[in-house]
Order: C-alpha cells, then structure tokens, then sequence
C-alpha cells in the first residue's frame, strides 16, 4: 500500500486549499491507482482496516438495500458509517423511516428503475456478461442516477465501475468523484478489491487488478495531523483474502464466507468523519 501512502504525501505537498460543502480540503484531481491481486489484498496497513464493517458494507449494497437498519443487523451494531447520514438535518424530512437512506447505492446497483417502472438489477446482468459474453465493452454498474439524486441521503461518491474480462483474468475500473483521502478511501479500494474477487469466483474467472480514479481526491484539513502520522509509518506486507469456495451465486455470500487473513496493520488513527 505504499501507492496510497504516496498518493497522500503528494496531495499534501502539491494538493490546493479549497473551501468546499462542509469544509476545508487540500486536493488534486484525477488520480489513479493499480492493484494487482497476486501482490495481496490491499488493505492499509499503516492504520487498522475497519474490514468487518467494509464487507458488511459491501454485502448490504449487494442486497440492494437503502436501510441502514439492515445494516446494523449484518453488523451486529448500534451504529453504522451509514447511522450519520440517515439522521441529518438535510435527509430527515425526506426520510420514509427511521434509518431509511433513500436510492442510494446497492437499491442503483439492483434496481435501477427504467421508463415505464422497468427495475434493471446492474449486478444481475454484469455476471450473466462476464460468463457469456466476456468481451462485452459494456459491463458496467453505475450508482449515479441523475433523475434520483434528490431521493439519497448522500450521492454516490463511487458512482460507476467496468469489468474488464481477457484469457479468462477478471479486472475491475472503478471512478469515484469525491474522495475522502484518510478515511473513505482505503475503506473503498478494499471493498472494491473484495467485489472483484467475489465477482471472479461467481463468474469463474481469475480477479486480477483493481483499478481507481479519483477525481476530486482530497485530504481535509481537520485530518492533516492524522496524515502526519500515518505518512511516518512503514508499510507492512500485504494480506491475503479468504472466500468461502462453495459459493457460486453472487447473492448467497456470508459473512462467514469473507475472511482477511495474515493481516497485519499499525494502530487505527481516530479521526471525525465529515458529513
């Protein structure tokens, strides 16, 4: 993971101060980074991946849900990353219930509506294409639906990714338009990285690199000490990713079915997330 050390030691050297939304950031537009999946699973190690509430995360998108109370069931929490959005000013008027977070990301990847109140389950055909129709240029999911925008607690900032299928290697390019440089982003290369995997186990292909851009990639300035830190610490070898191998259906993943292992990491770094 020294690429995404790298990536914040740039972007505070080079990064321009901008005043944005809800704060303060130091940025840089458009960055991207490679991860091949024979180097490990790129998972930080100069801070503790909070990799539990990452898969729990990624399996609710994957249910196509918008409930964050689901997803303190898969959880086991009384709070989610997710708890914030639900319960801010801007969202509660829009709020159907108590944790509803609208059509946000997995209710896209799901069931896009389409005219005439079609539903499209993106996730659905992306592995009918990559097991039939490999060379297909348009397999692709994206999260970010204009006409809905004003129905989500919070836009996509992951908002679209492609596969990319050759000699039966499975890769994955995701662009994500804003981008939380300390603590959103290791948290989206590893879910990213875990779908790829999972997406070429269903599939029956090889996961072979995750690609990211990020766009808007920015560091706040509420977090600067926090970088600081992490930027003085030495990487550590990378881990390796366990999948329960009997599963074959991208709706049936457990948790159980997910473990990281040999992992190794420095301490978490506490910092506030910006809402």
């Amino acid at each position: 993971m020294q690429t995404y050390n790298d990536v914040l030691d740039r972007i505070m050297r080079e990064g321009i101060d901008r005043v944005g939304r809800n704060a303060t950031t130091r940025a840089l537009f458009a960055i991207q980074m490679r991860f091949k999946m024979s180097d490990g699973f790129p998972a930080v190690t100069t801070k503790k991946l909070a990799f539990k509430a990452m898969k729990a995360e990624l399996l609710w998108f994957l249910e196509g849900s918008g409930d964050d109370n689901r997803l303190k069931e898969i959880t086991g929490t009384e709070k989610t990353i997710w708890t914030d959005n639900a319960r801010a000013d801007y969202w509660k008027p829009k709020a159907k219930f108590d944790g509803d977070l609208g059509r946000i990301y997995g209710v896209q990847w799901r069931s896009w509506q389409g005219p005439g109140g079609k539903k499209v389950d993106q996730i659905k055909e992306a592995v009918d294409k990559i097991k039939n129709n490999p060379a297909d240029r348009r397999i692709i999911v994206t999260a970010w639906n204009p006409g809905e925008i004003d129905q989500m607690a919070l836009p996509p900032c992951h908002m679209l990714f492609q596969f990319f299928v050759a000699d039966g290697k499975l890769s994955l390019h995701m662009i994500q338009r804003s981008c939380d440089m300390f603590l959103g982003v290791p948290f989206n290369i590893a879910s990213y990285s875990l779908l790829l995997h999972m997406m070429a186990q269903v599939t029956g292909t090889v996961a072979e690199e995750c690609i990211i851009t990020f766009n808007d990639a920015h560091i706040y300035h509420e977090h600067f000490d926090a970088v600081k830190e992490q930027l003085s610490r030495k990487p550590m070898p990378l881990p390796q990713l366990w999948l329960n191998q009997e599963v074959k259906d991208i709706d049936t993943f457990k948790m159980d079915d997910i473990r990281l292992e040999y992992y190794q990491s420095y301490p978490a770094i506490p910092a506030k997330m910006i809402v």
